[in-house]
Formats: structure tokens, sequence, C-alpha cells
């Protein structure tokens, strides 16, 4: 079955490092795989680092012009309607709130036709910076919304402190999460445990490998 699998959140949410899993999982599985980086107020187009990784794995990636570079006013030159018609899985990492949301928007017609084969996380992190209380992330997914046009399907929490990441912190991050979901009435796809953290065996926990590092580890 095809996959189009939409990423958005705040900045720092975890976005990227989620969007690089999902599509080394669906390499995996054996089928065909692009990520389009939509990233166009990051300047730095993270997905970008994992070209060599993504090459191995038989993974598409997919930039605008002038990614890694020090051009203000990057440029997409890609078509993500044809990318979603070709691929088994189509991964869109988008850039963060609701000013990265906007490039998303111009996509969003063409997308919502696929139905149920469309999906749209949102990635909150309650350790995050303005994201800390359900209010605040739920203010912000509605912003998302309004200017990308489509709708969120469910949550991923991505609760993390990057290295000082712990189970406890992630357990403890549930109550937040189960609180926007019922007032969202959107479900938790997942509860997201970096490597070196174990689960209580729910059946929302995906463990992930952490490519995306901070700059100064």
């Amino acid at each position: 079955m095809k996959k189009i699998i939409v990423v958005t959140g705040h900045y720092g949410s975890g976005k990227t490092n989620l969007s690089v899993n999902l599509a080394v999982k669906a390499a995996k599985e054996g089928r065909s795989v692009a990520i389009v980086d939509l990233d166009i107020v990051n300047p730095y187009f993270r997905t970008t680092d994992f070209r060599d990784l993504f090459a191995e794995k038989g993974i598409k990636l997919i930039a605008p012009d002038f990614a890694n570079t020090n051009l203000d006013i990057p440029s997409i030159q890609f078509d993500v309607e044809q990318l979603a018609a070709s691929e088994d899985c189509l991964i869109i990492d988008v850039g963060g709130d609701d000013a990265g949301a906007i490039a998303l928007g111009r996509y969003a017609e063409s997308l919502e036709k696929y139905g149920d084969e469309l999906e749209m996380f949102y990635v909150i992190n309650q350790r995050r910076y303005l994201t800390h209380t359900p209010d605040e992330v739920i203010k912000l997914m509605y912003e998302i919304e309004a200017a990308s046009r489509m709708k969120h399907t469910a949550i991923v929490n991505n609760t993390n402190l990057g290295k000082e990441t712990t189970s406890e912190i992630i357990e403890a991050s549930r109550p937040f999460a189960e609180e926007t979901a019922e007032r969202t009435g959107i479900p938790i796809k997942y509860t997201v445990y970096p490597e070196g953290c174990s689960g209580n065996g729910a059946s929302d926990e995906l463990p992930v490998k952490v490519y995306v590092k901070a700059i100064w580890d």
C-alpha cells in the first residue's frame, strides 16, 4: 500500500530525525522511498546531511536548490505530486512552525487526493521552548494547519533532552501528550524512544536511531 507521510512541528521538535528513521524503516521493508526536505526556513536543510546514508539504503533525497548553502531564498524546483504518484513511500519533512508550513500549502490539494494513504504527523516535544503545555502545542498545531491548508491525522510524542534523555523523561511526558490528543481529537501514533532508552511495552512505542545530532555534539 502506498504511504505518504507529512511531518510537521515546532523548531527542534525532532522532525528530521523522525523522518530519517521512517525512511530507513520503509526502505528495509523493500519499498521504494523518497524523502523531501521542505524546510525552507532552516538554511542548513538537515536531511541533506545524510546523502550517503540515503544512497546506501536506496532512498531518494529531494531538497530545494542551494540546500546547505548560505543562500537566503532557496528555490523549490521539484514536483511533489509526481513523487507521490511514483514512490511506494513519500516522506515530507516540513519546516518548523507555521512559517515552514506555508511551503506545504502549495501541494495541499494534490496530496489530499490520496485520502487514507496520506498521514500528517504533528511532532511534539514537551522539553522544547514554547511547547511545554498542551495549550502551547495546540495553538501551534492549528497555526500550522492554517498555513498548510491541511489537517493533522496523528501526534508523535518525541519528548527528549538530546543526550540527556532518559526513559523516565519520556514516560513523564505521556500525560502531556495524552491531554493534547484528547483535546484535539487526534490520536497518538508514536511515543519515540531514542537508542539507550527503553519503554514499558506500550503499543505506541517507536525505537529510533539518533541520526540528527546537536551541532555541538
